[in-house]
């Protein structure tokens, strides 16, 4: 019976050790190419940005124009600058994309994924800020497939008694 007692003890131990080491992960590090900027992709519905983001004075480059040119829309280049704002960086970093497919909402909101993870890799303590506003998680919504028989995804043709 105390046999049992201590190898119970023993394996106690081992799992609370073994619990303490997954909770305490190594630090991340920073992921930068020789010329110091950090890559990230990001996506949103059909849209695809590839963004590279460095030290700088917070210019943002969208497909070689400025980003007040290519998104025109306020709403649009509020959700551009929503990762820096949330992570405190504003204006300290220069911003160049490329971003293809979709529309004007859905490569803004590909360029803004794309900024949030280039900056998680830029400066990994930043990391929390941006996951707790779910800047890091791909947003999956994407457009319903038409089905047959329907006049849309859903809509029905329209129902005539006579």
């Amino acid at each position: 019976m105390t046999n049992q007692i201590k190898t119970l003890e023993g394996l106690e131990a081992v799992a609370d050790a073994t619990r303490a080491a997954a909770v305490v992960e190594a630090p991340r590090e920073p992921v930068r190419d020789a010329l110091g900027r950090s890559y990230a992709t990001g996506k949103r519905k059909d849209a695809v940005a590839r963004v590279w983001i460095k030290p700088g004075s917070g210019k943002v480059v969208v497909n070689g124009k400025p980003m007040k040119e290519y998104f025109a829309r306020p709403v649009l280049q509020m959700i551009l600058k929503q990762p820096f704002t949330v992570s405190g960086t504003e204006g300290q970093f220069d911003v160049t994309a490329t971003v293809a497919g979709g529309g004007l909402s859905g490569q803004a909101g590909a360029v803004k994924h794309g900024v949030s993870k280039a900056l998680q890799l830029y400066e990994p303590s930043l990391r929390g800020a941006l996951k707790a506003a779910g800047f890091l998680t791909r947003d999956s919504r994407v457009v319903e497939r038409k089905k047959y028989g329907k006049r849309k995804a859903r809509r029905s043709f329209q129902f005539s008694k006579r």
